[in-house]
């Protein structure tokens, strides 16, 4: 089987149309999402209703935790609290209701899906993690595969039972281990932060044990001016480019 995971989609909703066009045309089984939908973007609410409308399941970001609890925006820088209550005003109560029903994480075909860092943070970063606790999780980890997201990088960690082996995740055809498991970063579809600024998601097929790194263009400065004419600060538009 082939399943699309993708992550960070924030307002995009011009990078996330195109990755649905690209999903479409590598003939996936399943899509599975790992979070952030809203903040920095400027089409929040469209994005909600292109994941309910696909059925796409997604696990609970730390910006969809901050829309369900106001609490948590003090965890944010100001900039990034500035967008996300303007996110949280532009999403209908369906969307919020939509957002409730999110999980902390999920697991399906023997892969575990969370935003930050398993098993089931949404707001711990895998750069927080040392090499020492991320062997100690990833030794005991039940599921072969976890796939997060939340850095916007592309990053895998590889356990072959004895060391961890972190390293970048690149663009095409990773191949895995049959004994390893592995932590798999999905890197940003709205707002990637590796250098590149193509939306990017994996595709993860079961059959030939390969990641694969999708990078898909769209129209960056179309996102720009939609950013700015929603009132929403200028320095997540610069950031896309």
């Amino acid at each position: 089987m082939r399943f699309a995971i993708i992550s960070d989609i924030h307002g995009n909703m011009d990078a996330f149309q195109q990755v649905l066009i690209d999903i479409k045309e590598c003939f996936i089984d399943a899509i599975f999402c790992l979070g952030d939908n809203i903040g920095y973007g400027p089409e929040p609410e469209e994005v909600l209703r292109v994941l309910q409308e696909n059925t796409i399941v997604s696990v609970l970001g730390n910006h969809e935790m901050a829309c369900l609890d106001s609490s948590m925006l003090h965890w944010f820088n100001p900039v990034a609290s500035e967008s996300l209550k303007k996110n949280i005003q532009m999403l209908s109560p369906g969307s919020v209701k939509f957002i409730g029903g999110f999980k902390k994480s999920m697991v399906a075909h023997g892969c575990r899906f969370v935003h930050g860092f398993p098993p089931d943070s949404p707001i711990i970063y895998l750069f927080q993690v040392s090499q020492k606790n991320i062997r100690r999780y990833i030794s005991q980890m039940k599921e072969r595969i976890c796939f997060i997201g939340h850095t916007h990088e592309l990053r895998i960690i590889e356990f072959d039972g004895e060391i961890c082996i972190p390293d970048m995740l690149k663009r095409g055809v990773t191949q895995l281990k049959g004994q390893s498991c592995y932590i798999v970063n999905v890197g940003s579809v709205g707002q990637p932060r590796d250098g590149n600024n193509h939306a990017k998601y994996v595709i993860w097929d079961t059959d030939r044990d390969i990641i694969d790194v999708r990078f898909v263009r769209y129209d960056i400065e179309k996102v720009v001016k939609k950013i700015i004419a929603a009132g929403l600060p200028v320095v997540h538009a610069n950031k896309l480019r």
